[in-house]
């Protein structure tokens, strides 16, 4: 395939997938006060009406806002410190953490004690409870209080992913979670009708599909919030909530790269870009067996032109990834860089014995991205799939249809997928998407990937808690998943934010999962 009829393809492949625009109902805010109003949910970060903190692959922006962990990283993604820890250390044997903990009160009045970090901890790690922390938690050999203001964590081994793990671990109160069953917290009303939590604002209300409301909590230890509520609109897509932007209706939201470019020289917006720290991938199922040849899957790599698409689709706003990491400090030497070449393609298949493992039948290709970029990228890979003999059928469900099918045993429904996982600031994030003690239902390893070989080189990696050898450790795994494919690891593209040059004292950045990091909302103020 020619670059000529590379735009044909996508002009064609576009009409595979059809987006409405529609701008959900405004809310009506009768109330009295400052009201910021955000699609604080909205794009690859944002987890549009998940309410429980246990199971959410993103939303940390807007669950950050009523919740707190017990350390977060900075606004910059640097480094972590204190959020409900007041300050904190690891012992020299590396397996024991102390954490001091600040003098704050839950939403209700009660007091925030080392019983609920506790309690928190422990019902992450068990894997009853639906969370998704169970596998990343259950090195956790015991929780121990001394004194209401002191958390002492010990682990079975060294983890050098631990504290990043905790920053997604939102800390809940003991004294009303705990008369929910273990079995029912995963579902439970709890979460949308009367979560308690410790952070500047305190959940008011949600209105199904629509948006979620919170009030300015008095009591908050930074001092109360110069903004009296917070709206977090849902949209059917980020076009549709930068219809909103316009219109004055919201005044912040994710953007895809072609909307953010709008913007620009627009003194009444803000755009804000940064690096995802998100690695897209092509996700084979291994439990499928169509993939089980790895001249199958690095036939799905020749077949693609990355390049074009990174030019044509991203506008250049996007890095090449050869591995799970583009970092250069992680990227070892002679990576194999799988330049798009469709004859080899066809001739690996043809080797593999593709005729007979699939041939023409198609293949269901999932995601999550519900936005035109993605569709359009989408469709420009299944025409390059389809030059060489692959038949892929893409499909975009919402988020909780998306999990709840690839966190099932029904291989046939996902035996292929679009999707993300978060490779930084801290690189062990990729360790609960590929390591084999992953698998539903204890991690994210939704892949089944099972390579003994990788799955040794992330656990030593994981082990190291020197910086100045994890690197070295690092790069070992890149050289695993460039050499056997666990998946098609394709680029690391920019994100954008846009907010309404009324926002004072507003701060957010395009951080995996959507942080948490530091971003002060108890300081997000709105011009009259």
């Amino acid at each position: 395939m020619n670059r000529r009829n590379f735009g044909g393809l996508l002009a064609a492949g576009a009409l595979l997938f059809s987006t409405i625009a529609a701008v959900m109902p405004v809310p009506a805010l009768a109330q009295a006060g400052k009201t910021i109003v955000g699609g604080f949910d909205v794009g690859p970060g944002g987890f549009q009406g998940n309410f429980n903190p246990l199971t959410a692959t993103a939303g940390f922006t807007w669950l950050n806002t009523y919740f707190e962990p017990l350390v977060i990283y900075t606004s910059d993604l640097s480094k972590l410190t204190g959020a409900l820890a007041s300050e904190f250390a690891v012992g020299q044997d590396n397996l024991t953490y102390t954490f001091k903990l600040v003098d704050t009160k839950w939403h209700d009045g009660k007091p925030f004690t080392s019983a609920d970090v506790k309690f928190t901890l422990e019902l992450a790690k068990n894997a009853e409870s639906g969370s998704i922390f169970a596998a990343r938690l259950a090195g956790i050999t015991s929780v121990e209080t001394p004194d209401e203001r002191t958390a002492v964590v010990k682990l079975s081994k060294p983890n050098s992913a631990f504290l990043s793990v905790l920053s997604q671990v939102m800390i809940l109160p003991q004294h009303t979670l705990s008369s929910v069953p273990l079995k029912e917290v995963a579902k439970s009303q709890w979460w949308s009708t009367k979560p308690v939590g410790t952070g500047p604002f305190k959940f008011v209300k949600y209105v199904s599909d629509q948006y979620v409301e919170m009030a300015a909590y008095e009591g908050y230890r930074g001092g109360k919030p110069k903004a009296d509520r917070l709206i977090n609109r849902y949209f059917a897509n980020p076009a549709a909530a930068v219809a909103a932007l316009r219109a004055g209706e919201i005044q912040f939201t994710f953007a895809e790269p072609d909307d953010a470019k709008t913007f620009s020289g627009n003194d009444s917006f803000r755009v804000i870009e940064g690096d995802s720290y998100v690695v897209n991938y092509i996700g084979f199922n291994h439990r499928a067996k169509i993939w089980d040849d790895l001249r199958v899957r690095q036939a799905v790599m020749y077949a693609i032109d990355r390049n074009a698409i990174v030019s044509s689709l991203f506008g250049g706003a996007a890095k090449l990834a050869n591995c799970g990491y583009v970092a250069p400090q992680l990227l070892p030497k002679d990576l194999t860089g799988y330049a798009y070449d469709p004859q080899k393609a066809k001739d690996l298949l043809a080797e593999a014995g593709w005729d007979k493992i699939n041939g023409d039948k198609s293949i269901p290709w999932l995601t999550y991205y519900n936005t035109p970029q993605v569709a359009n990228v989408m469709a420009a890979v299944q025409a390059m799939l389809a030059q060489v003999g692959i038949n892929v059928v893409p499909r975009a469900l919402d988020v909780p249809s998306y999990n709840g099918i690839v966190r099932s045993e029904k291989w046939q429904d996902f035996p292929m997928i679009y999707a993300g996982l978060q490779n930084g600031p801290n690189p062990a994030s990729l360790n609960i998407g590929l390591n084999a003690a992953q698998i539903p239902p204890s991690g994210n390893n939704i892949m089944r990937v099972e390579m003994p070989a990788l799955t040794e080189a992330l656990d030593t990696a994981m082990a190291e808690t020197d910086p100045a050898k994890a690197d070295v450790k690092w790069q070992q795994v890149c050289k695993e998943m460039n050499a056997g494919l666990p998946w098609g690891p394709m680029w690391v593209a920019s994100r954008y934010g846009v907010a309404s040059s009324n926002l004072k004292d507003f701060f957010w950045t395009p951080a995996p999962a959507g942080g948490p990091f530091i971003s002060h909302p108890e300081k997000w103020d709105i011009a009259p």
